[in-house]
């Protein structure tokens, strides 16, 4: 497997775009309670089509650094699936991908705070602990597996700003959770009592329904898209192939 950028540029990318998505989702939420009090529906749409844009935007931007993953769940399929054809990322990269989109998740996560005035860190208090919502974070993390690489393995995934925008936006509504998908964005969004937190403790919770969703979207991508894994490396949008700087 080879990568147009170095180890570090691409480690540096994953944090930078893992950041600014809990930024948006969390700056969003933020200024939707603050826009529209007392309409959770209105909050709701306006948290989501906000995120969804802004994901949209990150993939355009960080993708041809990285690949865009600014997800572990994202980052730990694509090195399982590729590991028989050696494609995708390494486990070395792996190693750097995750502390990577995590420290970026929580730095993301501050700077919303700060950005509105609120305390660097405050601890979220709204409980999401219930099964319903957790069979909402497994369907929200399987279809979103799922999805990336349907694209990589046919050939699209410079559609995949477009499609995971759309798809994160779509399952805000469609799932119970409002579809957080992603432990590191998990994980941020704990440092912030907002519109878009969830508490402490209910995040190992949705981290493993997530990574249990992650499971069953590479299962439906072995079953629908053999060899997927040889597209691994295309996943989620592809990196530069030119020379690197």
């Amino acid at each position: 497997m080879s990568h147009a950028q170095p180890l570090w540029r691409r480690a540096v990318a994953e944090a930078l775009g893992t950041g600014l998505l809990v930024t948006v989702v969390i700056g969003s939420g933020i200024a939707a309670a603050s826009l529209s009090p007392g309409d959770i529906g209105l909050q709701l749409l306006e948290n989501a089509f906000a995120t969804a844009l802004g994901l949209a935007v990150l993939i355009l931007m960080l993708g041809p650094v990285s690949g865009a993953h600014f997800n572990p769940a994202v980052s730990v399929i694509d090195w399982w699936l590729g590991q028989r054809t050696s494609s995708g990322l390494s486990l070395r990269d792996l190693a750097a991908y995750i502390p990577a989109q995590i420290g970026g998740g929580i730095a993301g996560a501050i700077l919303a705070n700060l950005m509105y005035g609120e305390a660097a860190v405050s601890w979220s208090t709204t409980d999401r602990s219930a099964g319903h919502l957790y069979i909402g974070e497994t369907v929200a993390t399987a279809g979103l597996i799922l999805l990336i690489f349907a694209l990589a393995w046919s050939g699209r995934a410079q559609l995949a700003p477009l499609a995971v925008g759309a798809y994160i936006g779509s399952a805000y509504w469609f799932t119970s959770s409002t579809s957080f998908a992603n432990p590191a964005v998990t994980i941020g969004r704990a440092f912030s009592d907002t519109f878009a937190g969830i508490a402490p403790g209910s995040v190992p919770a949705f981290i493993a329904f997530q990574a249990f969703g992650a499971i069953l979207g590479a299962a439906l991508v072995i079953v629908l898209y053999p060899n997927a894994g040889q597209a691994a490396d295309d996943v989620v949008t592809p990196t530069h192939t030119g020379a690197s700087s």
